[in-house]
Order: C-alpha cells, then structure tokens, then sequence
C-alpha cells in the first residue's frame, strides 16, 4: 500500500509528501489562491498522466515528437460534492507526426492506460482532440 502524508501548516494551507518522498503545497483557499487546490491538481494530474502515455506510445512508433502541450478543462458539479463532471483535453502535439499514429496514441491512453482518466470517467465526461502542428525551426 502507498501512503501520502499531509500536514496543515495554518489557514487551508498543507503541505502534502507523495508516497515517494516529493512535497507540495496545496491551498484549499482560492481566495488566498497561493498554491493550487486539491481539485486544481486532480485536473493537473489527468493531463501529466494522459501526456505520459502519448509521448510513450508516439516514441515506440518511432514518431518524430518535438513537442507535447496537454490542455486540461473541466467542469464542476454546482452542489457538494463538487466533482469533476466534464473535462476536455486538448493535446497540441508538434513534429513530422502522422495523424493515424497521433490519433492511436490518444484512443489508447484515454480507452486503456491512464489510470487518472479511468477514474475520472466515473464522474465525468471526457473527450480529447488534438491538434498537429508542423515541425519547428
């Protein structure tokens, strides 16, 4: 079993230390807003953890990837809990890449690999899009 630790340091302020030893600060407070939110890093996470499997997957078929940005938002359920309730992912990839690849890349992290957006998708509804942009200079 893993174990993340948290720790109240005043306010709605934590500092939380992941299972392998990495803290980060988390402020509940969006007003105060001086580090993100538990939410804020559910939705961080989704896009790190598609944008793992495609840099992956696009490598072992030998696509020539020199760019990566994942785009993650989201909508909230307006009454407690406020759970994600839609979400879209847009994937701005750059280089001499093909679409078909491109396309796999996204349908198997999204149908087999991310295990952050297989949770998510008891909530919410997910959908993704890309956008391909050409080699840069």
């Amino acid at each position: 079993m893993q174990t993340a630790a948290i720790k109240w340091i005043g306010e709605e302020k934590f500092v939380a230390t992941s299972p392998s030893g990495h803290a980060i600060t988390i402020d509940s407070d969006r007003a105060s807003n001086k580090a993100p939110g538990p939410m804020e890093l559910v939705l961080m996470a989704l896009g790190a953890c598609t944008a793992t499997d495609v840099v992956s997957i696009l490598k072992k078929k030998r696509q020539k990837l020199e760019g990566l940005e994942v785009i993650c938002s989201g909508e909230r359920a307006s009454e407690p809990p406020t759970v994600w309730i839609k979400l879209e992912i847009l994937y701005r990839l750059r280089g001499s890449l093909e679409e078909a690849a491109v396309k796999r890349a996204i349908e198997l992290s999204e149908q087999k690999y991310c295990s952050v957006s297989a949770m998510l998708q008891k909530t919410a509804t997910l959908t993704w899009r890309h956008e391909i942009l050409p080699p840069g200079k």
